[in-house]
């Protein structure tokens, strides 16, 4: 049965999201990395993120540290292409807002000039400054606390994070110092469910929440989990709703049965020559023979 016809048709901007927060509205948002995944994700979700996770889950790397400006300018022009009513989101990468101020601009309005309704960046108040030269230059920002995948290393590894008073108290305060730098809506990601919670009802932006339980104002997961595409370790926070990697493997391999057996293609998956040609093709020879 499908749920498409269900999916919200306007145009989902920044102001509507905010709306959506006070009519306690759910947003859904997932990963979009080039036009075919964009085209399936557009009538159905709210937000489409091309996320700096295109490392770990097309491109091979173990984490997202080894992508570049270059490789999420490619994947967003893709995903541009599809003119998507959802709000586009891009991720800031490694390096591309650490730098200067002015860097960082330049990478990310230029996001917005290949299509991106708003950029993403990781990390709490020390990103303020950077936050406000780039909402100052009316480039809209997510920001991105809790599990931080950039700095994983850092973090010893993908862990929850949050779990002590420190670490706890230290989110609230950096999730209320990116909103008064004018992040329009904060991911939370890897935290524990009440703090999730609390961070939520305090603020006055949207969260979108990844392995943070169930109260924030919308919920994100990578398209490839979602379908079953990967076949590596899933997080505890992912529901698969199909076995997607399975399925596919399954189709191609009915696809090389048949053409090994001779029973692809078939005259209907063949073109015919037009009448009268038959009779020349197969009287010819070669003009030079060797």
């Amino acid at each position: 049965m499908s749920h498409i016809s269900d999916s919200p048709v306007e145009r989902v901007t920044i102001p509507v999201l905010q709306r959506w927060k006070g009519e306690g509205r759910r947003a859904v948002m997932t990963t979009a990395y080039d036009a075919v995944t964009a085209r399936i994700a557009d009538p159905i979700v709210d937000i489409i993120l091309v996320g700096d996770s295109v490392g770990n889950v097309c491109l091979g790397f173990d984490n997202t540290l080894p992508v570049s400006m270059a490789m999420m300018n490619h994947h967003l022009e893709a995903v541009a292409r599809t003119k998507p009513r959802a709000l586009l989101v891009a991720d800031m990468p490694f390096l591309s807002f650490h730098l200067s101020p002015e860097e960082t601009i330049r990478n990310a309005g230029g996001f917005l000039q290949r299509g991106a309704d708003a950029v993403k960046l990781e990390g709490g108040a020390k990103r303020a400054e950077i936050v406000r030269a780039l909402v100052d230059c009316e480039i809209p920002v997510m920001g991105h606390l809790g599990l931080t995948p950039q700095s994983v290393n850092v973090m010893g590894g993908f862990k929850v994070q949050g779990r002590n008073a420190d670490n706890a108290l230290r989110l609230l305060d950096d999730a209320h110092c990116l909103q008064e730098a004018g992040c329009f809506a904060l991911v939370l990601e890897g935290i524990p469910a009440e703090l999730a919670a609390r961070a939520t009802n305090s603020l006055t932006i949207p969260t979108i929440g990844i392995g943070a339980g169930p109260s924030c104002s919308g919920q994100v997961l990578v398209f490839h989990d979602v379908l079953g595409l990967t076949e590596s370790h899933r997080p505890k926070f992912v529901r698969t709703y199909v076995e997607g990697f399975l399925l596919l493997q399954e189709a191609l391999s009915r696809w090389a049965a048949d053409v090994r057996t001779g029973t692809f293609p078939t005259p209907q998956e063949s073109y015919r020559l037009p009448e009268g040609l038959s009779d020349a093709i197969a009287n010819w020879a070669p003009s030079n023979p060797t």
